[in-house]
């Protein structure tokens, strides 16, 4: 049910054999990404649960579910990145049907993560869950 950037992902994890190479590659993404305007920096849009500061704002209002984020820290806006190929783009009323821990573990990344980082990962996809099931 991965949306096919998300599967492009996968592609490139699977090509790259060692994990610091896949490291590099979320951080690369998370580089890429824009950064959220700092208007949107809100406690409305933080996310609890994670140790660095992470910011979602979800624009679920189309029918298709699309956010953008922000983190003060580079693996953590990589990981941002990493769940905006797997949700954005997909109709709404889909979001939650999406078993993002399974999705990611396809990534490796549930046994590479710390576990702070993996309950910031759990977090922001509850959040970005709960946008989509209110939407």
């Amino acid at each position: 049910m991965a949306t096919e950037a998300f599967e492009e992902i996968a592609e490139t994890f699977d090509f790259l054999d060692d994990w610091e190479d896949r490291y590099r590659h979320v951080i690369d993404m998370g580089k890429a990404m824009d950064p959220l305007d700092d208007a949107f920096k809100v406690p409305a849009t933080k996310v609890d649960g994670c140790a660095s500061q992470v910011w979602l704002q979800p624009d679920p209002s189309d029918g298709v579910f699309h956010f953008k984020g922000d983190s003060d820290a580079m693996i953590v806006r990589g990981l941002i990145a990493v769940l905006a190929t797997l949700y954005n783009g997909v109709p709404t009323s889909e979001v939650t049907q999406i078993d993002a821990q399974a999705e990611l573990g396809r990534l490796g990344l549930n046994d590479h993560l710390s576990a702070q980082r993996s309950n910031g990962v759990r977090a922001m996809v509850e959040r970005i869950q709960q946008v989509a099931a209110k939407s």
